[in-house]
């Protein structure tokens, strides 16, 4: 008779470790706010440089003269894991069988073209609100050149609402550039999002963005943040997730470079028969 498989006993022994300690996260939380006072207030780095010092007297002191270790108590053992199922359900993989995505793309030209058209006409929700609101063509090239001109974004309503020709020549290129950059982007990510890539262009990406640039300009420039009337920002981006999402996807797209090396039988989809047999060999049960 065959006797049964037998599991170990588990065997106890200890190891020597360093003893823990809770100084490190305290140096990298100091190092953290050290670094952002920079941006904030001189009171966080004060904070940081405080966590700074403290950690690194408290670290030492953990290593020197010498180092606090401790013993842990270790359990070592053999696991047998069984399993109820008689039979593994195993899909066939192989290397012939993967896709290669994404297949088709759009031009650079699509996406510059797309951010061209987009960035038009999101002048036109923006200038409406200069006029409803400060009656002023010139408040919203104004504010965004305040995002690269130091000193702007204290300024008073009324300089903001009067022309500068400094002010938009910084807007007119802050502008251009934000926009074809953003067209080549869609440009690269509407072929992700065949079913409804205007849905994504036009309302979900301009949503997601504006929420990222809230976040960042409340903690970088809580004035510049005040001073932005969100509900016309999203509306403007809106406006240009539209219409450069409308643009990009009227142009044709072409086959990607990793798609148009494949062998001719692969991109047309034929499989020869030698592939299905092993697909049929790897579907039967073992």
């Amino acid at each position: 008779m065959s006797s049964a498989p037998q599991t170990a006993s588990p065997s106890r022994h200890t190891v020597h470790l360093p003893a823990p300690t809770a100084w490190p996260i305290v140096l990298a939380l100091g190092t953290t706010f050290l670094f952002a006072g920079i941006v904030m207030t001189w009171a966080v780095s004060l904070l940081g440089a405080i966590l700074i010092v403290c950690a690194a007297v408290g670290w030492f002191h953990d290593v020197m003269p010498r180092e606090r270790n401790e013993d842990v108590e270790v359990v070592t053992g053999i696991i047998e894991i069984t399993s109820s199922r008689r039979q593994v359900e195993r899909l066939p993989v192989a290397d012939l069988h993967r896709k290669v995505l994404p297949v088709e793309r759009y031009t650079l030209g699509a996406g510059l073209r797309g951010g061209i058209a987009g960035g038009i006409a999101m002048i036109v929700p923006a200038t409406l609100y200069g006029l409803i609101r400060y009656r002023s063509i010139w408040y919203a090239p104004n504010l965004m050149a305040a995002i690269a001109i130091p000193g702007w974004s204290e300024k008073s309503t009324a300089f903001l609402a009067s022309f500068h020709l400094e002010g938009l020549l910084v807007a007119t290129g802050v502008h251009a550039l934000a926009s074809v950059l953003v067209g080549l982007l869609y440009g690269a990510i509407l072929p992700m999002f065949p079913r409804k890539p205007i849905l994504t262009a036009g309302f979900l990406a301009p949503i997601f963005w504006t929420g990222l640039l809230y976040g960042t300009l409340e903690a970088v420039s809580p004035g510049m943040n005040q001073r932005i009337d969100w509900l016309w920002f999203v509306l403007s981006q809106i406006a240009f997730g539209l219409v450069a999402g409308f643009v990009v996807n009227l142009h044709v797209r072409v086959r990607t470079h990793q798609f148009q090396s494949l062998p001719f039988s692969m991109r047309a989809g034929i499989l020869s028969q030698g592939i299905e047999q092993e697909a049929h060999d790897q579907d039967r049960p073992r």
